[in-house]
């Protein structure tokens, strides 16, 4: 698909499955660059509703095939659909119009940029989130496009401050990130995850190591250095490519983002990195997963300082770095940038779902969370006890994928230790399998509830088959003070709203 002839010469692109959170956002990219752009999708409310209404892009609440545009330039399709089960596709491929999965489109968009690619099992959307607070405050001219909605880039998804670079949160999952075109990548962490697809930790990992190769002469691999996976990565990547720079961030990294001091007091998260002498960051953000994202959107920001101040990073060959191999220029910054990185990281209120605050009502602070595999359960949960020392920690967990849940299950219950009260539910399932019996919602509250007993703690555990059914339980067992937080891919989340509502009194 030639896309720079497309933006050129402008033209219609129809998305199907329009309200989903990347489509949305790459439509609005779209749109931005001069695209006329529509599409459909169900009619089921989303929050990207408000953000295609703003915008003034039209699309439809069901899938027909009269909807698509007979002078369509290309369409472009959500994961979630195929031809043989969606009208609006068949259609398209009937009319000749090229069709394009979402990756495929995001791919053909970095290829127009000099592109980063933020990867890794966990992190990528709060990494994501930040590159673009901070690219803001010390004027980086690029787009960013997050994995969900972000309070700095106004509710949405992505962030437009210029066309020169392009940062954009790239998933594993059946190896999509491989469309994109890096020239930079940001690794934040590898290990076992979409049971579904990958074989284990191996398959997985050569994943990524094929998506760092990916990268050109003088590209750059940003990588946690305190997640194995990661540094194992980035030490096999360096063995094989010596045109390539690497930059390493977090508690164990060498060089100037290593996090030198970390501690939370007051409801801020503080610490400083070597990079900075004199300077402490703060967050508004719970736990030390968000420092190492915090320090990871740092060193990819002086990357940037470093080439505008260069002009430019040099065309092809191996990488410009410092005679500690780090790349040149990462130490470029300014006072002034510093001290408007330093505010806007204080001022970072996070993304949709990552530890979002619903709000307060009748003392109990309201919470919903992502986090769906135990690394990030984990560190969510301690995060919280170290924010929030004085408050009970009262957790929903919906686990999402019966092959997730089933490979992880011993990790999973011992990730939601640190709660001080735990209700579980039934297994989120997902198209993409096939429930074939054994492991279940019932079968983890099993094993959390022996985990629990063994820390004197057996009847802190619940199991409450559908979510939404442990409201009436929930209300007698919160109090003022507490925090009461759904985690999970799945739709908790909607006993988390009704909850909050209703203590707020709007009734449930």
């Amino acid at each position: 698909m030639d896309l720079g002839t497309l933006l050129a010469r402008g033209g219609k692109v129809y998305f199907i499955g329009i309200k989903g959170t990347g489509m949305c956002a790459l439509a609005e990219l779209f749109h931005d660059s001069g695209l006329d752009v529509s599409g459909s999708d169900r009619s089921e409310v989303f929050y990207t509703d408000a953000i295609l209404a703003e915008l003034g892009i039209p699309y439809y609440e069901s899938f027909d095939p009269p909807h698509v545009p007979r002078d369509a330039r290309l369409a472009v399709h959500s994961a979630a659909y195929n031809a043989e089960t969606n009208p609006e596709m068949a259609e398209v491929l009937r009319l000749g119009i090229p069709l394009v999965k979402y990756t495929d489109a995001l791919g053909a968009y970095s290829a127009l940029f000099d592109s980063t690619g933020i990867a890794g099992v966990h992190g990528k959307t709060t990494t994501t989130a930040m590159i673009g607070a901070l690219f803001r405050a010390v004027g980086i001219p690029a787009r960013v496009l997050a994995g969900s909605a972000v309070s700095a880039f106004g509710g949405r998804s992505t962030l437009s401050l210029g066309d020169k670079y392009f940062a954009a949160e790239t998933c594993e999952y059946r190896r999509h990130f491989l469309a994109f075109h890096p020239r930079r990548i940001v690794l934040t962490s590898v290990e076992s995850d979409h049971q579904d697809y990958f074989s284990g930790y191996e398959d997985i990992r050569d994943a990524f190591l094929e998506y760092a190769d990916r990268l050109p002469p003088g590209g750059i691999l940003v990588y946690c250095a305190d997640d194995g996976g990661a540094a194992e990565v980035a030490d096999t990547i360096r063995r094989r490519r010596s045109d390539l720079a690497f930059l390493p961030y977090g508690f164990s990294a060498p060089g100037p983002f290593r996090i030198e001091r970390y501690a939370a007091a007051d409801e801020r998260t503080c610490f400083t990195l070597t990079a900075f002498p004199g300077t402490e960051f703060k967050l508004r953000v719970p736990g030390k997963h968000c420092v190492t994202d915090a320090a990871a959107a740092l060193a990819l920001t002086g990357i940037l300082i470093g080439e505008e101040c260069r002009g430019g990073p040099a065309a092809g060959g191996p990488a410009e770095t410092d005679p500690d191999g780090t790349p040149v220029g990462v130490n470029s910054w300014t006072a002034e940038q510093t001290r408007r990185a330093a505010e806007a990281l204080e001022a970072f209120a996070g993304s949709r779902r990552r530890s979002e605050i619903l709000g307060e009502a009748a003392g109990i602070l309201f919470m919903d969370d992502y986090g769906h595999h135990p690394t990030a359960i984990k560190a969510t949960l301690r995060g919280l006890k170290e924010f929030y020392p004085r408050r009970r920690l009262v957790v929903s967990f919906m686990s999402h994928t019966y092959t997730r849940t089933a490979a992880l299950l011993d990790d999973f219950a011992a990730s939601l230790l640190p709660a001080d009260r735990v209700f579980l539910h039934k297994i989120y399932g997902s198209a993409r399998e096939v429930y074939s019996g054994g492991v279940t919602g019932a079968v983890l509250f099993e094993k959390t509830k022996e985990l629990f007993e063994d820390s004197g703690r057996g009847d802190c555990v619940y199991y409450v088959e559908e979510p939404e059914e442990a409201g009436g339980e929930l209300k007698s067992l919160l109090k003022p003070g507490d925090l009461f937080i759904t985690m999970g891919a799945g739709d908790n989340w909607r006993l988390g709203k009704k909850l909050f509502l209703s203590y707020r009194g709007n009734g449930l």
